[in-house]
């Protein structure tokens, strides 16, 4: 089997871890219908067949099982819990009724918060600077080579997309530049030259003395 194949991925995580990911808790047991502890959160990690109520579990005598929790209608699980069977380095922890605990799945948010220098690596929702991501889920996504190798594609495209806009402005204001140069070029070439001062004839110039005209009598009285 080459690298990088799906089994690969699989080999890497506990048997139990997907199936476990993928099952709906909180749930009516099926067996126990008229039982008031009919609700199914646990989990047999041995078993693997599906979620248990807590009169499930006398079928599950010494086998390791864990209890499933809620917080704001997502399933949760105590860090002293799943910590004994799985490393959940890299994935941010909450306290939670004094308990701290992690997410089962991811929680993608509309958008980040103002002020948020990390998000979870997968489905983006903020986080303290020393994790990676939000959940167990987006874990099993996030380091799969799979995604690794996307990622690096998508950074790879992003810097050749940035390397581009940036030679293709460079080129625009150079074009611009060279125009506005020509431009000065030819503005400074057909700018009109200031003319020389003429001689002008001073006999020309010079005033000629007027013949003294008579004024009109028409407006005179004479008188005999």
């Amino acid at each position: 089997m080459g690298a990088g194949a799906p089994e690969d991925e699989d080999n890497r995580w506990p048997p139990w871890l997907k199936p476990l990911l993928r099952e709906r808790f909180f749930v009516q047991c099926p067996l126990h219908v008229d039982s008031h502890k009919s609700e199914c959160n646990m989990y047999c990690l041995d078993c693997m067949n599906g979620a248990l109520c807590s009169l499930c579990l006398a079928y599950h005598k010494d086998h390791h099982a864990i209890q499933i929790r809620r917080s704001s209608y997502h399933d949760v699980i105590r860090v002293s819990e799943i910590q004994k069977v799985l490393d959940i380095s890299g994935v941010q922890t909450y306290v939670i009724n004094s308990a701290r605990v992690v997410f089962l799945n991811e929680r993608p948010q509309p958008r980040p918060g103002k002020g948020v220098t990390n998000t979870c690596e997968v489905c983006e929702r903020s986080l303290l600077d020393s994790f990676r991501f939000c959940s167990l889920g987006c874990k099993i996504v996030g380091t799969s080579k799979s995604f690794q190798k996307k990622k690096k594609q998508q950074i790879a495209f992003a810097s050749d997309s940035e390397d581009s806009y940036s030679s293709s402005s460079h080129g625009r204001y150079k074009d611009k530049n060279h125009r506005n140069d020509n431009n000065k070029k030819k503005d400074h070439s057909f700018s009109p030259s200031t003319p020389p001062p003429t001689s002008v004839n001073y006999r020309t110039a010079k005033r000629r003395k007027g013949i003294p005209h008579r004024a009109p009598l028409g407006g005179l009285i004479i008188e005999y």
